[in-house]
């Protein structure tokens, strides 16, 4: 499918929390359970691995269940808030672990997982990828998700934008040296796909990594409307969903895939 699905609304409210996620998947659930009740009906995002934490050699012993204990919290804070929300967290699937986005509907609805397609560095020792890249779609808005590693390869944004999507969402664990990379590359990815762009990136240090922060939220033109430094916090924003745009620039439209590689 090509093209853009216009599902039925016009802007959508989100909120940005950039957390430093805590040892156990327990204590993270309620941070995350925390964080939706302040933002009732609203598309809430939270980092990669927010539910567990970026240990990959604990992650294993700590993958979780999209319907147990820890997810259906999530479901029913979503519920009681009236808020979507999209959260990280190691999902236990049929051949060891995933790398996973929950995305739950206001209803607490499980709308689906995304898992990620693009494993980093010692991640492809940890994971099982993902090999499905379609939006999901919260509260009639098609989310284009990502997570971390998928965002730099440009095919999957553009993908995501030919099979629908109309707000393209990122969550990250991303850590030094690579905090320049993602500022220019989640600006890239609107630019070029003409979508809004929510990044939210974790913060805080665990083993030898540490974490930039660095969450932000992205017009269509690529341009900044908020963004967060190293801290833990949290960001509210508006994005106007198909605002038009400079069709000479229409990239989707004008792309020759029988001359690429």
């Amino acid at each position: 499918m090509s093209g853009r699905a216009v599902v039925g609304v016009s802007r959508v409210r989100a909120a940005l929390v950039q957390t430093d996620p805590l040892p156990t998947a327990a204590e993270n659930a309620e941070t995350v359970h925390a964080a939706i009740a302040r933002h009732p009906e609203s598309l809430v995002v939270f980092p990669e691995l927010a539910l567990n934490g970026y240990d990959l050699r604990e992650v294993g012993r700590q993958a979780l269940a999209p319907d147990g204990e820890e997810l259906r919290g999530v479901a029913s804070a979503a519920r009681e808030a009236r808020s979507r929300v999209v959260v990280g967290f190691a999902e236990a699937v049929a051949g060891g672990v995933a790398n996973s986005a929950a995305c739950f509907d206001g209803d607490g609805t499980l709308a689906g997982v995304y898992r990620k397609t693009h494993l980093f560095g010692g991640e492809r020792r940890t994971f099982v990828p993902g090999d499905t890249v379609e939006p999901i779609v919260l509260g009639g808005t098609a989310i284009g998700v990502m997570i971390c590693f998928d965002m730099e390869f440009p095919e999957v944004a553009r993908t995501l934008v030919r099979r629908g999507a109309e707000l393209l969402v990122t969550v990250s664990a991303n850590m030094e040296p690579f905090g320049e990379d993602h500022d220019l590359l989640v600006r890239s990815r609107a630019l070029e796909s003409h979508l809004p762009h929510v990044y939210v990136n974790r913060t805080g240090t665990q083993g030898r990594w540490v974490f930039v922060g660095g969450t932000e939220a992205v017009r269509a033109d690529g341009s900044v409307v908020a963004r967060l430094d190293r801290e833990p916090g949290e960001l509210e924003v508006e994005f106007e969903l198909d605002a038009g745009f400079d069709e000479r620039v229409d990239y989707v439209a004008q792309l020759r895939p029988d001359l690429y590689a």
